[in-house]
């Protein structure tokens, strides 16, 4: 079986205060599924285990990205996250801070027979 890309959705999320890149991960995740509707599933009668999720996540530190956390919000699927060099940080030099901004990428693929 091949599994066939069905969807892919993107946010953004930021935490502006902190430089937590994993909440700013998770704000962006939460950001490209509020975004979605999945309806398909039902309508098809596809099982919500058997859906491949490919989350690739853009952070200035890809490094400082709990991605078990990230992996751990996404409601359904056989899902995967990695993080990779991206999104944007914006110092604040009279705070001595940054806010940091991160993009997410959701694709959801779907197996079928050939």
């Amino acid at each position: 079986m091949t599994a066939k890309r069905v969807i892919l959705e993107m946010g953004a999320g930021n935490d502006l205060h902190g430089g937590d890149y994993t909440k700013a991960a998770l704000r962006a995740v939460q950001d490209a599924l509020h975004h979605s509707s999945l309806s398909f599933i039902r309508t098809l009668g596809i099982d919500k285990a058997s859906l491949v999720v490919d989350v690739t996540i853009g952070v200035q530190q890809p490094d400082r990205v709990d991605l078990e956390r990230v992996k751990a919000s996404l409601p359904v699927g056989r899902v995967t996250v990695r993080a990779v060099k991206g999104g944007l940080d914006v110092p604040d030099a009279e705070g001595g801070d940054f806010a940091a901004i991160a993009s997410a990428a959701i694709e959801v693929r779907v197996e079928r027979p050939e």
